[in-house]
């Protein structure tokens, strides 16, 4: 297999398409690695979590031209000042990470992309460091091997889990899923949205002329919770803002609230992609926090799901108590460490 660098931005540019295709076969489909999604990400670096990035992204092609795989990587300088490959997207804005290719042809183009890695001198790097490889991924098996051949120390390290929720036929069916006790605190909740004086709604942001009040909305919710307020510093606000904008256009972006009235009291920003609805973030109103409004908001979205054939609803990254609470079951992300004899 033939191994291109692609290291700027207009050879990346000329990539779009072949790298759409490709992926629509890839082994793990997942928002994270779209074009679209990898060039908001770039387009900031993380939010400003990488400085001084430099892109390497390599692409294989087979003895036909025909694109086969995409390893996308930058290099930096990791938090112990060694010269590090890293995957575009690491690591805190993209949940999930990995190579892209049709499972036939993934353990060799790994096998490829390291033995690539390899030539190049020792001064341009000294890590390979993966982050947030999903556990169900054969990356890692084949990561294992080509290290080995190459006498590289191999590390796997368990990160967090990573629970979702198969969305089952109906609302009714969700409430039962719940068990006892989970599916009546939700059917009263319910009852008590439905009697307050001013109705609670669902809205889903479509017109493209809303976009930017209603991100302005979400900020707001999201900076209500004091740990997402230091989050959402202005360069991880372009960054976010730009990661939705082009989810947007690109026809898979989820922002959706719940409204008490004609205030926004709870929102979403989703991404509604490959049949599944990723929730990407999520901010509340305190002044609503009598209505319970994460419980009413997590209902019109499983209703939504239901009505509209989504399979289903992945909480991605971190272990909170409420993701198991609405059904959740985990998975876990994991991380490759590889370092070079």
């Amino acid at each position: 297999m033939r191994i291109e660098v692609i290291d700027s931005a207009d050879q990346w540019s000329a990539l779009a398409g072949e790298w759409r295709e490709l992926l629509t076969h890839t082994h793990q489909h997942t928002p994270f690695l779209t074009y679209e999604f990898q060039r908001a990400w770039w387009q900031h670096l993380g939010g400003g979590e990488w400085k001084d990035a430099q892109l390497h992204i390599l692409a294989g092609r087979g003895k036909d031209g025909r694109l086969l795989g995409i390893a996308p990587l930058f290099r930096a300088q990791d938090a112990e000042g060694a010269a590090a490959f890293q995957f575009i997207g690491s690591h805190e804005i993209a949940d999930f990470l990995d190579f892209i290719a049709r499972p036939e042809d993934l353990v060799d183009f790994i096998q490829a992309a390291v033995s690539h890695l390899a030539d190049l001198p020792e001064d341009q790097w000294q890590v390979l460091d993966l982050y947030n490889l999903l556990d169900s991924s054969r990356s890692q098996s084949a990561l294992r091997i080509a290290a080995q051949e190459l006498d590289y120390s191999f590390d796997l390290a368990v990160l967090q889990p990573s629970p979702y929720l198969t969305v089952p036929e109906s609302l009714d069916a969700y409430e039962t899923m719940l068990g006892a006790k989970q599916g009546h605190e939700l059917r009263r909740k319910l009852r008590r949205a439905a009697r307050n004086p001013e109705p609670v709604s669902l809205e889903l942001i479509s017109d493209a002329a809303e976009l930017p009040r209603a991100l302005d909305d979400f900020f707001a919710l999201m900076t209500q919770e004091a740990d997402k307020a230091r989050f959402l510093t202005p360069t991880m606000r372009a960054q976010m803002e730009t990661i939705a904008r082009t989810s947007f256009d690109a026809g898979w972006l989820q922002l959706l609230f719940l409204k008490v009235g004609e205030t926004r009291a709870a929102g979403y920003m989703n991404f509604d992609y490959d049949n599944s609805i990723w929730a990407y973030n999520a901010g509340f109103n305190n002044n609503f926090a009598s209505l319970s409004p994460g419980w009413l908001i997590m209902a019109e979205m499983v209703r939504w799901c239901t009505e509209h054939g989504r399979k289903i609803f992945d909480f991605m990254r971190g272990n909170e108590e409420y993701k198991y609470r609405f059904g959740a079951v985990d998975r876990f992300v994991e991380r490759v460490t590889i370092r070079r004899a």
